[in-house]
């Protein structure tokens, strides 16, 4: 099963998935539709730790970028490991997610060929530290999303938004923000402008006919 990070970048921001993208990755969609949605210019993949990849998997990054070019954004994969890049060159769709707005996505100068089993080392190493991160990180992810679905009475799609937003209007990672958002609830303070960003992106989510944005019509959670 794949699990992801996001982080503000600029205008876009940036996800990296880790696991396998096969038919369950498809589950990831709707996260990703909202991701896209918030960013101003799109969505930059780092696929580096993603074990495998097959054509299922290829379509959900294909569904990805066609709902992006509908809304005159992008989605580039800024690196990848063996699985997809493989995957992506017997296709011919590497160049639909090449991103030819940096400069850097040029392609570098020839370099002395490095040790095969130096490249693979670093490879695990870099997976394991990933992998590592994704398990420590993912659960209070989780956890942050579950408070601001109870507290603010949103569903789970839309408590996924207010991360997010507030993530990226605030240019915090999203597993720092959640920390603090967890830790609010036993008695820390949410920086003034978090607190400010939070509020905005709950409201936001409420819509006419939507679940009320406070619990049984209860006052706004104090996060200070």
């Amino acid at each position: 099963m794949a699990t992801m990070d996001v982080v503000p970048d600029g205008d876009r921001l940036t996800v990296t998935l880790w696991g396998e993208l096969d038919l369950g990755s498809r589950r990831l969609l709707p996260e990703l539709y909202d991701m896209l949605t918030l960013s101003g210019g799109g969505i930059d993949l780092c696929l580096d730790a993603v074990g495998f990849c097959d054509c299922s998997g290829l379509n959900t990054l294909l569904d990805l970028r066609s709902r992006a070019v509908d809304q005159g954004k992008t989605v580039t994969v800024r690196s990848c490991g063996v699985a997809v890049e493989r995957l992506l060159d017997l296709t011919g769709t590497r160049e639909l997610f090449a991103d030819t707005s940096r400069p850097e996505s040029a392609a570098p100068p020839a370099s002395p060929d490095p040790d095969p089993q130096d490249k693979i080392g670093q490879d695990l190493r870099a997976e394991v530290a990933q992998l590592r991160r994704a398990m420590q990180t993912r659960p209070t992810i989780d956890l942050a999303r579950g408070i601001l679905m109870a507290s603010f009475g949103l569903s789970p799609e839309a408590a996924w938004s207010v991360l997010v937003r507030t993530s990226q209007n605030t240019n915090t990672k999203l597993h720092d923000l959640a920390h603090d958002l967890v830790g609010s609830v036993h008695g820390s303070t949410l920086p003034e402008q978090v607190q400010r960003q939070l509020a905005a992106a709950v409201a936001g989510a409420s819509r006419p006919g939507d679940a009320a944005a406070h619990p049984a019509g209860g006052p706004a959670q104090d996060w200070g």
